[in-house]
């Protein structure tokens, strides 16, 4: 593996080529890969790597492994179960193995960039949904467009703590959400709350802004113990 991926867009970009190398072994070239999984050979892995290609063999000699370890001896149930049911299975410890190496380049992310992460991951169909045909490839979205998607808001409350929002289609607290904050006016352009866009709660006054009117990202609200908006922070330094 060349340089480890370290930021969010890095990381899911380092998964969704896993994940594409997965998927064509499990659907495109499924014949091949059912060939290569003979249950008379060793314990064999399948590994999916950052450059969408695949690869069917036995597991890291070293140990700990640079990276978490797929799931071993696939090629051993390949006779014994229905050649769907299998694949689906496949799948399903693909996908483990798939949030696990992404969690494991994430273990120095923040609380906010983790959530955003699993938000990303969470937007497209995993591998056993293809798989299983729950969701077909067609319908997947690009890396482009689910990244797009996965930029949800975060608002601040007055406790302090960041809470994150992700835009998710027929998503029940999504909705909870967007009803519960509806009548919310940003204190300084009187702009009505959408969950789409970054707001910050100030802690002395209790009034809610755009993130981009008081000019604080995401980002900067994280290393922020009280927020005071620009009102309140004016009338404390008037004598």
């Amino acid at each position: 593996m060349g340089s480890t991926p370290r930021t969010v867009e890095e990381i899911f970009k380092d998964f969704t080529g896993r994940r594409t190398a997965i998927l064509r072994a499990l659907t495109y070239d499924v014949d091949e890969f059912y060939g290569i999984c003979d249950p008379e050979k060793e314990n064999l892995c399948l590994y999916g790597h950052p450059n969408e290609s695949w690869e069917v063999t036995l597991p890291a000699e070293e140990v700990p492994p640079e990276l978490p370890e797929p799931a071993l001896g696939i090629n051993f149930a390949r006779d014994g179960m229905n050649r769907k049911d299998w694949l689906s299975l496949v799948a399903v410890h693909s996908d483990c193995w798939l949030l696990s190496v992404a969690f494991y380049l994430g273990a120095r992310l923040n609380a906010y960039e983790r959530k955003r992460l699993f938000g990303m991951i969470n937007d497209i169909p995993t591998v056993f949904e293809v798989v299983s045909e729950r969701k077909s490839v067609k319908d997947k979205p690009s890396a482009a467009e689910s990244g797009s998607k996965a930029k949800g808001n975060a608002k601040r409350s007055s406790d302090g703590q960041v809470k994150s929002i992700q835009k998710a289609a027929a998503d029940d607290s999504y909705e909870d959400e967007d009803e519960e904050h509806g009548d919310t006016q940003c204190g300084s352009c009187g702009g009505n709350y959408n969950a789409d866009e970054f707001w910050i709660g100030c802690d002395i006054c209790e009034r809610w802004y755009h993130g981009k009117c008081v000019k604080i990202t995401p980002a900067k609200a994280e290393s922020i113990k009280q927020y005071k908006c620009p009102s309140c922070t004016m009338k404390r330094s008037r004598p």
